[in-house]
This record gives C-alpha cells, structure tokens and sequence, in this order.
C-alpha cells in the first residue's frame, strides 16, 4: 500500500516532449523510486508517444484515479480526458488541442482538491499556442492560480538538490525591476516561502537569505539606494515578526558552496539573478515549485523543447525530480498533519 494518493500528471503541450517524458518517467519508475503516478490525456497521444521511443510501454486507461495504484507496476496509467480528436504532430504546437492541455491541468486541480491526488507535477506548455485558441491567462500558475480561488497568491520558486531560490519579479524587463520591487512584495513573499518551507520541505525554522538589486547590494549607497529605502526595512520588519532573515547581501558572493551552507533559501530580486545559480549547479534536475497554491505543484524546469520532440532524445531528469520532489511534500504534510 503506497503511503501517498497517487499524483496527477498533466499532459503539457501535446506536440512538446511531455508525452515522452511521461514514458520515459514511467520506465525509470523502480530505478528512482518514484511514487505512482497517472497522466491526464488522450490515449491516443501516449500511444504515439511509445511508438516513437519504440519502447513497448504498456499504456492502460482508468476511468478513476484510485485505481492507480494497482495498475502502476505494469502499466502506465492514463485517465483519459478531451473528445478532441485534432491530430498532434510532434515539433508544432497548435491551437487546435489547446482544449486537451486545458481540461488536463483542470482534471489534476479537480483530483488534488477533492484530496483523490497528492499533488500536480505539469508538464510544459507552449502558451503561444493557447493564447491563439483565446487563453486569456499570462500562463501555467495563473491559471493554476485561477483555479485555487480568490485570494491565492502563487509564488515560484526554482529548486534541485543543492539550492532553492525565489526569484520576486519575474518575466519583466531588466529596466522595471526596480519600480515593481517594494517593501510590501518583499515581505509577502519571503511569509509565502517561509510557510512553504516549514510545511512542505520540514524546516522547522527557515534561514531566508535576501540578495541585493544592486551590485555589491549598494555598496553603502554608493551604487544605488533600493537597498536602503527598500530592502532593509522589509527585512527588518520579517526579522521582527521572528523570522530567520539575512540581507540584503551582495550576489556576487552567495551561491558559492560556503555560502550556501548559510541559508535554505534565497530571495532574488529578478529573474536571471535567481535562475542563473540554480540551473548552473543543475540544469538537468531542476524543478519549478509553486508556493502558496491549497495544493502541491511542481514541475520541470524547462520548456515543450518543440525542436527535439518527435526524436527520443529528450532527458527525463527534471519531470523525475519534480515527481520526487512532490511526493516527498505530500509526505510531509501527511506528518505533520496537514
């Protein structure tokens, strides 16, 4: 008896590498012991999958997700989902399966918020080819969030097994980061984290290191002021309430392995700054994390890589850290009672 509900896997972009990657997760299963699983697509899709790798995978459907467990050891479980019969060519995303991508991740909410799922681990999708079938989210977590509810304010955060980082602003230009970095996202979003950290990962108490938006984070002032204004009396604030928070700190001279030893997260105020470290140390295990969802959420750290689908040579490194990263935190919120 597994000691977890099985966990949803969403198809992604039909055209992308996620259906291989699924079979490919599915055949490392005993090698990585990984929790049972169950993809949520058209048959159809998986079964043109396997022929491609020319594996032989047993790919069997279930019309409900308790029945999982039973059928992992020997098959691939597929629930089955969409009427949607447009053909899928491997390489070219299209508009015309935007449906199956949606009614999948939508299934796995539906699964992990009726608890008949432990958690969501996604599969990439190619967002240009859902908007042009009229997707009116800017992507993945806000519709995930959508789904949540009202008042659910998700949060990314990029992690292997050598370090977790949080980038505060995301895909927006270099030249705003620092108009949209204040006092008050700061503090939101190191509580999101610290709460995350303590339920999902066990850390009784988080060490939060904060970077600087500038070089040498100001240097004293010398090189800009956010670090003064901005930063430090939010830090200040968190450090009040309790909180294990150090910063802000130059990043230049807090990814090295010293450092890191020092903190079990770190807060970045851009993109590249936060991603840069985190994909250098392994690029090929890392996970995207969504903090602040009712339920769990993981997912590869990487893209529908629409230039090698089709070809059998996609690795499945990163959906098989995200599949093990989400069952080790549904095992720790079952101990703690969550």
């Amino acid at each position: 008896m597994n000691d977890i509900k099985p966990i949803a896997l969403t198809i992604g972009e039909p055209g992308g590498i996620g259906p291989e990657l699924a079979i490919k997760a599915w055949h490392a299963r005993n090698q990585f012991g990984l929790a049972p699983f169950c993809i949520i697509s058209p048959k159809t899709i998986l079964n043109q999958a396997r022929n491609i790798l020319g594996l032989g995978t047993p790919v069997s459907t279930v019309t409900n997700i308790h029945q999982v467990d039973n059928i992992f050891d020997t098959a691939l479980p597929v629930l089955e989902i969409s009427e949607n019969n447009s053909q899928v060519t491997p390489g070219i995303a299209s508009s015309s399966t935007a449906s199956i991508v949606i009614d999948s991740i939508t299934k796995a909410v539906e699964l992990t918020r009726s608890g008949d799922a432990s958690a969501i681990v996604t599969n990439p999708i190619q967002k240009s080819a859902l908007y042009q079938a009229g997707f009116k989210h800017p992507g993945h977590t806000e519709f995930l969030a959508e789904l949540s509810g009202p008042g659910t304010i998700p949060v990314m955060m990029l992690a292997n097994s050598q370090l977790r980082v949080v980038p505060m602003t995301i895909h927006i230009a270099l030249s705003e980061v620092a108009k949209h970095l204040t006092g008050e996202l700061i503090i939101q979003l190191t509580r999101i984290t610290a709460k995350a950290l303590q339920h999902d990962f066990g850390i009784s108490k988080p060490r939060i290191a904060i970077a600087g938006l500038n070089p040498h984070a100001g240097e004293g002032g010398s090189m800009g002021s956010e670090e003064i204004t901005i930063m430090r009396p939010a830090i200040k604030a968190l450090q009040d309430e309790g909180l294990d928070v150090i910063g802000p700190l130059p990043a230049d001279t807090m990814f090295h392995t010293e450092a890191r030893a020092n903190y079990d997260v770190a807060l970045c105020p851009y993109h590249d700054q936060a991603l840069i470290p985190v994909k250098t140390l392994d690029f090929h295990g890392g996970v995207n994390v969504t903090l602040g969802l009712p339920f769990i959420r993981t997912s590869p750290d990487h893209g529908t890589a629409l230039d090698i689908a089709g070809k059998g040579i996609a690795r499945p490194d990163s959906l098989i850290a995200a599949i093990k990263m989400a069952t080790d935190m549904a095992r720790k919120r079952i101990s703690q009672g969550a």
